[in-house]
């Protein structure tokens, strides 16, 4: 879903329970967070009952006789036990909170890699960090602490109420009287603060999104000059995250003095009443002192229910966000068959993998996102072994689409993909993808060393089966000349390497993990002249024995392929070697004569400056 679908203005219990879900596997903590609300109200109320018989025994008629040991006895209780349990109780919530943030942001992060490419391609990744970070932050702190106010809160106005009943019936009544006036307060008010902090925690999640927007998109905000352009989206934004916040704080200000308000009146009350049944010897001194502390503590559960209440609201749209994610379908599922034969996205049970050899074949297969328009319509092709088939044509025409599908980073809508004659649904991903080398036009490095990103391919390399796949594809030259050589760090994303260093390296890496199907995306579109030829020189080693797709812009670098495919309009148009192609004069012949001739125009330019 988008980041607007989130809006909800009601508490989903379905939504809750989700998250809730995942305290049950950190029981024992919660326990020990829910007794705690337990013991605290009840503990409230020993100390209220404490103190009125220490007015009533030993302040009004002046004795002393047995205070040392109610001392003891109430300093014990109040600083001692008290202090200890408030340590064992927070020390426990601030647990909770810390781990099942972990626990969900690992099951977040894990989920996150089982998800099909069609998921990335409708989220964004600013929202997708918001929710990774802030909105769980939020939503675990707030379920890790409610144990304690819902439990103390309860505890306190059920004992409260006891008490009270117990002591004076008359006072307990006008006491009682100003919880409905303190609820409604409470709840009007904080349907109004709700309101804009919803708004600001939409803004916020916005305001991620602006960030990373920013921070990736570095470069081209500098080459198209967009820094003016962008600090005054980002001023504005940040500005209008800013009023809402002061407005929920404006009226979170207001709130509490309209509280105390009405408490202060129903206090006021049972003074006036009770300081006159006093002065009567009704009640006694600290009966009237009892009645104004329990007042106090029952009414501050009421407005820490309504902070409560309010807290699960405002969080409402954040854990929809997450549950959106938990629970989100990837469009590409093994079934639980084919798991339990050749294991899931994350462990594969290679005794039972079939041998790869690298036959593909689409059958009739039709492709469309959801919601868009076909892509292909009954595309067959069918591609043998060790082939190196390329794709060429116009941008949009369906070459990554036809690439993407094979490497089932899709799935048909319609049809079938056939891997060694069978449809590749009757296999497990994994055993799928352990068999792709995939070298994409914009290559992506992990942080750690060049020796690292290499041995991605396969983890278990030696250094030297490392250093000989950089040899294959020309990087070990660059490679040495590094300040640390192979021990090199490649910064974030690659971003310490040149687009052409990061593209050997994936090479490099791909050809480590000696895959069955090769797929190379405008690969070498990134690569100096020297590099590529480099590559190309090595072609046949690198690729022989193994089925390649190969997407070129530049035709000259597919002139050897097996087969050239263009593609239009997700259909072949065309298909055979170069010099069929170039024989037959039709698109092919048009789109090479076409490049050549811009390439030694470019290149009589560049003679001529």
């Amino acid at each position: 879903m988008t980041e607007k679908d989130f809006q909800a203005q009601k508490i989903k219990l379905s939504t809750w329970k989700i998250l809730i879900g995942y305290a049950a596997k950190r029981k024992k903590t919660f326990m020990i967070v829910g007794l705690g609300g337990i013991i605290w109200g009840l503990a409230d109320l020993s100390m209220s009952f404490m103190t009125m018989f220490a007015i009533d025994r030993f302040m009004t008629p002046g004795v002393l006789d047995g205070f040392p040991v109610f001392a003891v006895l109430f300093t014990m209780i109040q600083t001692v036990m008290m202090g200890a349990f408030t340590y064992v109780v927070c020390a426990a919530a601030g647990s909770l909170e810390a781990n099942l943030s972990s626990d969900t942001r690992r099951v977040l992060f894990e989920k996150l890699q089982t998800l099909s490419f069609s998921y990335y391609d409708k989220s964004s990744v600013g929202f997708l960090l918001s929710r990774l970070t802030n909105d769980i932050w939020n939503i675990m702190e707030m379920i890790s602490w409610v144990g304690i106010d819902l439990t103390w809160g309860s505890c306190s106005i059920i004992a409260s109420l006891i008490g009270m009943f117990a002591v004076n019936i008359k006072l307990a009544a006008i006491t009682v009287a100003a919880v409905p006036v303190v609820a409604v307060i409470s709840v009007l008010f904080q349907r109004v603060i709700l309101k804009y902090q919803r708004e600001t925690r939409r803004l916020n999640s916005m305001i991620t999104s602006s960030f990373n927007e920013g921070i990736t998109g570095a470069r081209t905000t500098k080459t198209l000059v967009r820094e003016e352009l962008n600090n005054a989206d980002f001023t504005d934004l940040t500005q209008r995250a800013r009023q809402k916040s002061i407005r929920s704080a404006l009226i979170s200000a207001v709130y509490m003095p309209a509280a105390s308000l009405a408490i202060s009146f129903a206090t006021g009350m049972v003074m006036w009443r009770g300081g006159a049944d006093a002065a009567s010897t009704i009640i006694t001194v600290g009966q009237l002192n009892f009645f104004i502390n329990i007042g106090n503590m029952m009414f501050q559960p009421i407005r820490q229910f309504a902070g409560v209440f309010a807290n699960f609201q405002s969080s409402q749209a954040a854990a929809e966000r997450v549950v959106d994610v938990l629970t989100a379908d990837s469009d590409i599922q093994d079934t639980e068959e084919i798991i339990r034969k050749y294991g899931n996205n994350f462990t594969g049970d290679r005794d039972n993998w079939e041998p790869i050899s690298g036959n593909v074949e689409f059958k009739n297969v039709s492709f469309w996102y959801k919601d868009g328009e076909p892509i292909l319509r009954n595309f067959n092709l069918k591609v043998s072994a060790g082939e190196k088939v390329a794709l060429v044509g116009a941008t949009g025409g369906g070459k990554s689409t036809i690439v993407n599908l094979a490497c089932r980073f899709y799935e048909p809508s319609e049809g079938e993909i056939l891997i060694d004659g069978t449809d590749y649904r009757q296999r497990s991903q994994l055993w799928l993808h352990s068999a792709l080398g995939y070298v994409l036009q914009t290559p992506h490095l992990f942080s750690g060393s060049v020796r690292d990103n290499i041995r991605y391919g396969r983890l278990d390399a030696t250094d030297a089966e490392i250093e000989e796949a950089a040899r294959a594809v020309g990087a070990h030259e660059f490679v040495t000349q590094l300040s640390k050589g192979y021990d090199t760090e490649v910064g974030e994303g690659g971003d310490l390497m040149s687009t052409g260093q990061k593209q050997l390296i994936s090479f490099a890496r791909a050809i480590l993990a000696d895959p069955k199907i090769f797929v190379l995306d405008e690969a070498t579109s990134s690569i100096d002249t020297e590099s590529e030829l480099k590559i190309q020189a090595t072609g046949d080693t690198l690729l022989k024995g193994r089925t390649s797709f190969v997407i070129a812009h530049r035709l000259s670098t597919v002139r050897d392929a097996d087969r050239i495919l263009v593609i239009d309009k997700g259909e072949i148009a065309e298909q055979g070697s170069h010099t069929e192609l170039i024989a037959k004069r039709g698109r092919y012949y048009e789109l090479y004569t076409r490049q050549f001739r811009e390439d030694m125009e470019q290149k009589s330019l560049r003679e001529v400056l």
